[in-house]
């Protein structure tokens, strides 16, 4: 997507225009959405010329105001669900996993996170009229856990209708019965999704910076990004801050870290999704001791929160702990080679 014209906005020139390019900000609504010393930190402004310059930006892209109840339902009517392409699963989630949003899946180490953030990566290029978002992948790895051999697997495992599909789309002749259209077609599956391998918690920090950048360039590509994924947003922090003593910045780390995710969602009608982990909560004496990492900020600030736990053999349970608008409930898939599939 074209950048707007940054040296429209009053006290940007050439030189801080390439700086705010430089940090992902190429757009008014982007930089409407920033605070005065975020804007200063990245152009090396003061804050007051950051607060007219985000004052501007605001008026140009028509937001910061009120609206009425109409113009919010018509803005959710944009709002894309990605399918798992499990009905009793997408049936608990009202469709599937909504653009616009955070959705944290969690639990132990084997319950299928990872599992499920490869399954996304391909069902989002799936068309939507069968259940995808005909859109591209980011996919921030901090546990070194991407395997594009399980995205092999997972594209073989969709149905012949949804693969058909996709090789109409990408103009690739045969079918889904045709090896060599097959192959054809998981290696451009590989090509749309981006994988950036995170060494740190600050790397981490960074790459969400760039994948707003990366999703905002390909809001005008045949293929959007329509799926942001990180696997795992906390273990690195859980790594480096430990003890109390630093609690308090490992918190604000990962609040900024959480609305720098949000907003590549906002902009862009992207779906986010983040695994986290879990640790044993001493004090809980019945049900589960589990409870997932982060506290209150990850809480409140994901919109749809999946509790994940292994059931006998291959079964998984899917459990809705916390959404805006839906009850929580479970439900059960199995995790096999080729991929997610229903009970």
């Amino acid at each position: 997507m074209a950048g707007d014209d940054l040296e429209e906005l009053p006290g940007v020139g050439p030189a801080t225009a390439e700086k705010l390019h430089d940090a992902g900000f190429d757009s008014y609504q982007g930089i409407a959405v920033a605070s005065p010393g975020e804007l200063s930190n990245t152009a090396d402004i003061g804050e007051s010329t950051a607060s007219d310059i985000i004052q501007a930006a605001r008026q140009e892209a028509d937001i910061g105001g009120f609206e009425t109840g109409s113009a919010v339902l018509e803005r959710r009517e944009k709002i894309g669900k990605l399918s798992w392409m499990i009905d009793e699963v997408d049936e608990l989630l009202g469709g599937g996993v909504e653009t616009q949003s955070i959705t944290e899946i969690y639990g132990e180490f084997g319950s299928g996170k990872s599992q499920v953030t490869h399954q996304l990566c391909v069902n989002v290029q799936v068309p939507p009229e069968h259940g995808g978002l005909g859109g591209s992948a980011i996919f921030v790895d901090s546990e070194d856990t991407f395997r594009p051999e399980r995205i092999d697997d997972m594209v073989r495992g969709l149905s012949d209708d949804a693969i058909n599909a996709m090789l109409e789309n990408r103009e690739i002749e045969g079918t889904a019965n045709d090896s060599a259209a097959l192959d054809e077609l998981i290696e451009d599956v590989l090509d749309k999704i981006h994988v950036a391998k995170a060494f740190n918690s600050n790397h981490q920090i960074l790459l969400a910076e760039k994948a707003q950048e990366l999703a905002s360039e390909s809001q005008e590509d045949e293929y959007p990004v329509r799926l942001l994924c990180v696997d795992s947003l906390t273990a690195h922090f859980r790594a480096e801050y430990v003890g109390r003593g630093e609690l308090a910045e490992r918190q604000q780390k990962l609040n900024k870290h959480l609305h720098d995710l949000a907003r590549v969602g906002d902009l862009n009608n992207t779906a986010v999704v983040v695994t986290n982990q879990v640790a044993a909560n001493p004090d809980s004496f019945f049900g589960d001791p589990t409870e997932p990492i982060g506290g209150n900020i990850l809480g409140h600030t994901s919109t749809f929160r999946i509790y994940l736990r292994k059931s006998k053999g291959n079964k998984r349970i899917v459990r809705l702990v916390d959404a805006p608008n839906l009850a929580d409930g479970e439900a059960v898939m199995r995790v096999e080679d080729s991929g997610l599939k229903p009970e």
